[in-house]
Order: structure tokens, then C-alpha cells, then sequence
């Protein structure tokens, strides 16, 4: 690789750890192309990407960024998850890591915020942003079906009364 092509690298990559919401650092050690592309495109569903990384140009890449604390966790053959949605690299990660051993979370971040294991993995529970939103509509959509329900009920009363009055009437 270049010394062109390197310094292209690295200000991608810092354009990665500058927009993401949380990344994930992983190893990948053991994991053949059949298992990588089946890990990319899980973590392509939820929005997520994975990238292989070269070690040394990544920690250039991670100066002067909110995940320069992240720099030690670089050695060996280690790949990142990230996403603008600070819930779906983890949890893609996370869910790939549990049928496969070959993949092990070394640690993360989100924000400033720099995660151990436990820390990404408490992350990968937390539901995903469409996940809140979903239950954000349902509990705004309840209240009103609730409101409906109370305000028809007296007319469908009074209906029924009147209902019987005809009925014996007729009678």
C-alpha cells in the first residue's frame, strides 16, 4: 500500500470514528469469507458495517476523535462495527458472537464513553431505535383508543335503552 493510499485510509477512517454513534472493536481470528459476508450482511440489515482494519494506521485514525480511547485495543486481527444507531452494530455483533466463537467483542465505545465486553454486551439488550419507536406509537395510540372507547360507550348505552323501549313497545 501507498503512502497516497494509507493517508486516504486513515482520513476515512477518521470520518468513520467522527460520524459514528458507537463502534465495536472485534476479533475475527479463525472466521472464513463464508462466515465475514454472513457477518456483513447482518449487520447491512440493521444498518450497521463491518470493516477489517489495519491496526496501525486505525489508531492514527482514532486521534483527535471521541474514540482515541479505544487505541489500545488494536492488536491482532481485529475488525469495527459501526452505525449511526448506537444499539444495531452491537447487538448484530453480539448476536453473531453467540453462534459463533470464533468472533469475540474486545470492548467499544459510544460517545466519549469507552465499553469493556460487559459494557458492549449491555448495549446489545437495550432495545433498537425502531424497537422505541414502535413502542412510543403503541403507548401514544393506546391512551386514544381508551378515549374513544369511554366516549362511545354512553351513546351505545343510550342506543341499547332505546333499542328495548321500541322493542317492547312494539310488543
Amino acid at each position: 500500500m501507498e503512502r497516497a493510499e494509507k493517508q486516504d485510509l486513515v482520513a476515512s477512517m477518521h470520518d468513520v470514528f467522527s460520524a459514528a454513534a458507537s463502534v465495536v472493536v472485534v476479533h475475527y481470528d479463525g472466521l472464513n469469507v463464508a462466515e465475514i459476508t454472513a457477518l456483513r450482511a447482518n449487520m447491512r440489515e440493521v444498518g450497521a458495517t463491518l470493516k477489517v482494519t489495519k491496526n496501525r494506521l486505525t489508531r492514527l485514525a482514532l486521534k483527535d476523535t471521541e474514540y482515541e480511547g479505544l487505541a489500545d485495543l488494536f492488536t491482532g486481527p481485529t475488525a469495527i462495527g459501526f452505525a449511526d444507531d448506537p444499539v444495531s452494530a452491537p447487538k448484530a455483533l453480539a448476536k453473531f458472537a453467540k453462534g459463533n466463537e470464533k468472533l469475540r467483542i474486545l470492548g467499544g465505545g459510544m460517545g466519549t464513553k469507552v465499553l469493556d465486553q460487559t459494557g458492549v454486551k449491555a448495549l446489545a439488550d437495550l432495545p433498537s431505535l425502531d424497537e422505541l419507536r414502535g413502542k412510543l406509537v403503541g403507548l401514544l395510540q393506546a391512551p386514544a383508543q381508551k378515549v374513544v372507547g369511554v366516549t362511545q360507550a354512553p351513546a351505545g348505552q343510550l342506543a341499547r335503552v332505546f333499542s328495548a323501549y321500541g322493542d317492547k313497545d312494539a310488543a
